[in-house]
């Protein structure tokens, strides 16, 4: 019991905060290296920016490509800086984040990987769809790729010039691999932007993954994710399985 609809026979997951606990990684990584920054630039007003937050994290970064997370928190914060210094910030966030999963290691959701058991039991097929380009790392560190047949990562996005969340191009893109279409599949996001693209493409469910919150203290990422077209909104996969109504979801 998978808590899908019956037409979905491949699930397409992304990756940090959703199978693996790393979303948190991905913010400290990206706090320290825009908060290095921040203090020695003006913004387009000539204001010293206020610190790089969680909240920006959830607004602009999280789920996006690189360079795109990077640009969508400046033009937020009207700061204007060169291609260079934008290179540069993303090679420092990611120095950062390859250097605490080296110390720390990387540690897969228990529910995630009880709910990969049984998506592979009941013959579902099972991508990974990641905007991060360490996807092959961390599923490796994690443990979990014995169970991906496809993986689309950051690398791809590039390469392939797809249009990053919150288009659909790369969930479209690892269906498309995957020999569906999206009426065959569905998506598992913890960032808004992914939901979004899981919305925007059209996919036959798109399960919003809110590991922000307790079961009994809904959060405001619960409601966004809500907002940006989830068909259903969790704290823990466990509440697909168990076929309970998943909290947080659309009514």
């Amino acid at each position: 019991m998978l808590g899908l609809p019956e037409s979905v026979t491949v699930a397409l997951f992304d990756l940090d905060g959703v199978l693996t606990d790393t979303a948190s990684v991905h913010l400290t990584a990206w706090t320290e290296a825009f908060n290095n920054l921040l203090p020695d630039i003006v913004d387009d007003d000539g204001h010293t920016p206020a610190p790089f937050t969680e909240s920006d994290y959830r607004a602009h970064v999280d789920g996006r490509p690189r360079e795109d997370g990077i640009n969508a928190f400046l033009a937020a914060r009207r700061i204007t800086v060169d291609p260079d210094t934008v290179a540069k910030l993303g090679q420092a966030k990611n120095r950062r984040f390859l250097a605490i999963l080296d110390r720390d290691g990387v540690t897969p959701y228990p529910d995630a990987v009880a709910y990969l058991h049984a998506a592979r039991d009941a013959g579902l097929g099972i991508a990974v769809v990641t905007s991060s380009r360490n996807g092959g790392p961390v599923l490796e560190a994690a443990g979990l790729t014995e169970f991906v047949a496809v993986r689309v990562d950051g690398n791809d996005i590039v390469e392939r010039h797809l249009a990053g969340k919150p288009a659909p191009d790369s969930f479209l893109l690892g269906a498309e691999l995957m020999g569906v279409g999206p009426a065959g599949a569905a998506v598992f996001e913890d960032a808004v932007s992914g939901v979004a693209a899981g919305s925007a493409g059209d996919f036959a469910a798109v399960i919003g993954v809110d590991r922000t919150t307790s079961e009994t203290q809904p959060s405001p990422h619960a409601k966004d994710l809500a907002g940006a077209g989830a068909t259903d909104v969790v704290t823990s996969l466990d509440r697909l399985r168990i076929g309970g109504q998943p909290e947080g979801a659309p009514q």
